[in-house]
């Protein structure tokens, strides 16, 4: 018992801690092995459980996805630092104009963020752009943090099927998927969150305006103006998102040669495990060389660019590493076997278990890649298992995971809602009901009735 509540504790730390501001890096392990001592008392070797199970897992995590870090970064820097980002965000909001300039936000983001570009630069790259047509349209500021968390943070990272966002790419070695598993299942839950969403915001708006509030005055705003003349065509700057959509579906669907299966058993692997990621790399790889041969005049430093993006990778990653071996070694203690059966106990439906679990910690966590990944190495093997059992098909388990992710992980302590305010310049008190409307509220109830549809076969 004193394990349990040794891990109880130390989760409560991990959430508190993290979000007065220290780095996980350090929390991670500190907690981890506070948990282990207070499972193991006078037999826990802290050492150990540190360089072989905590280190271990912090390795094997980063060796599976560092790629996807990695090139994500570099493609969403080059894609901000070409002026592709804005051209994209810019034309939608003239198209659809100030009228729809809430959808115009939204779309925008969704676009951006569905072509793989990270949620950060597309937060930089949309806000100006936001302010200016919410200005004119005289809707109230406070809107926008939830538009950009609506377009952004809900259904282009967890539910459309093919966004190469790290929230798809997580499950796939576990469940042997790629990017578009279960389709219907996830443009589904994209149309609900987004529906619910765009109605929510248009309320609000429309509340507002009923009760002769506008924009608002904020003299301390910065906002940088846009030459447009010296961006990219809407075409060529969507074309590196198209290569990475396209090039990821078609190649997650074909064989790679020499790939049999004598040949990769002598890695401990299989091609259904490793298929997701390659297709991904490799689709990504080409959208960055394409977008550096395409903008090299408007690039000025293409490889201050890619080394910028790089190192912004490190961060991400080695935080997420820290919560998977954090979560290694909390299944490794006997106390696991305890929080592993009340989990597994709430419900004999893997799908609902695995909601209930991946939500907790991503919610604990503050993190949507760090919860998720927490659950499926902790219990991903046995929710394939329970799966199959129960004849559900494994894509099911790859999109209720990710949709599951994006729900409590955007509690106020999240870093990316600190950031989103922060380049708003807005607090929580003035916006997070509304980001937490769009990227927790309705994401949850859209996670409820996937569950219900998953139950009927839907794939």
């Amino acid at each position: 018992m004193l394990g349990v509540i040794g891990v109880i504790i130390s989760l409560a730390l991990l959430m508190y801690l993290a979000y007065r501001g220290i780095s996980v890096l350090i929390l991670a392990p500190i907690l981890a092995l506070f948990a282990a001592l207070m499972s193991g008392g006078a037999d826990a070797h802290l050492m150990a459980t540190y360089t072989e199970v905590f280190m271990k897992a912090f390795a094997g995590y980063a060796k599976s996805y560092f790629p996807i870090f990695l090139l994500g970064a570099v493609f969403g820097k080059l894609m901000d630092d070409s002026g592709a980002a804005k051209a994209i965000a810019h034309t939608i909001a003239k198209k659809l104009g100030k009228d729809k300039a809430i959808a115009a936000v939204v779309l925008s983001c969704a676009v951006l963020t569905y072509g793989g570009v990270s949620l950060f630069v597309v937060a930089f790259a949309v806000f100006p752009i936001a302010t200016s047509l919410y200005r004119e349209a005289d809707i109230p500021k406070r809107l926008i943090p939830g538009s950009i968390g609506l377009g952004a943070f809900s259904f282009t990272m967890t539910a459309l099927p093919g966004t190469p966002q790290i929230q798809n790419a997580i499950p796939m070695p576990y469940f042997g998927t790629d990017a578009y598993a279960a389709p219907t299942l996830g443009v589904i839950a994209a149309i609900l969150m987004c529906g619910g969403g765009l109605f929510w915001l248009s309320h609000r708006a429309k509340k507002a305006k009923a009760a002769g509030e506008g924009y608002g005055d904020h003299p301390d705003e910065v906002t940088n103006t846009i030459d447009t003349s010296k961006l990219p065509s809407f075409i060529l700057a969507l074309t590196p998102i198209i290569i990475v959509l396209v090039l990821n579906y078609i190649l997650g669907r074909v064989y790679f040669p020499g790939t049999d299966g004598a040949y990769l058993e002598q890695y401990a692997t299989k091609l259904s495990k490793v298929t997701g990621i390659w297709s991904l790399i490799i689709s990504l790889v080409i959208a960055i060389i394409f977008t550096i041969l395409t903008n090299l005049k408007r690039l000025k430093d293409a490889k201050k660019s890619v080394n910028q993006g790089a190192i912004g990778s490190l961060l991400a990653i080695t935080n997420t590493c820290s919560e998977v071996g954090y979560g290694n070694v909390i299944k490794s203690l006997a106390a696991f076997a305890i929080i592993k059966g009340a989990i597994l106990g709430i419900s004999s439906n893997p799908l609902i278990s695995e909601a209930i679990s991946v939500n907790v910690l991503a919610g604990v966590t503050g993190s949507a890649s760090g919860g998720m990944s927490i659950a499926l190495e902790a219990l991903g093997k046995t929710y394939m298992d329970m799966a199959q059992a129960n004849g559900i098909d494994p894509q099911v388990l790859h999109r209720i995971a990710t949709l599951s992710c994006g729900g409590f992980d955007t509690l106020p302590h999240n870093g990316a809602v600190i950031t989103l305010l922060g380049i708003c310049g807005l607090t929580h008190k003035e916006s997070y009901a509304d980001i937490g409307m769009c990227s927790l509220i309705i994401p949850i109830c859209t996670l409820v009735i996937i569950l219900i549809l998953a139950n009927f076969g839907i794939v």
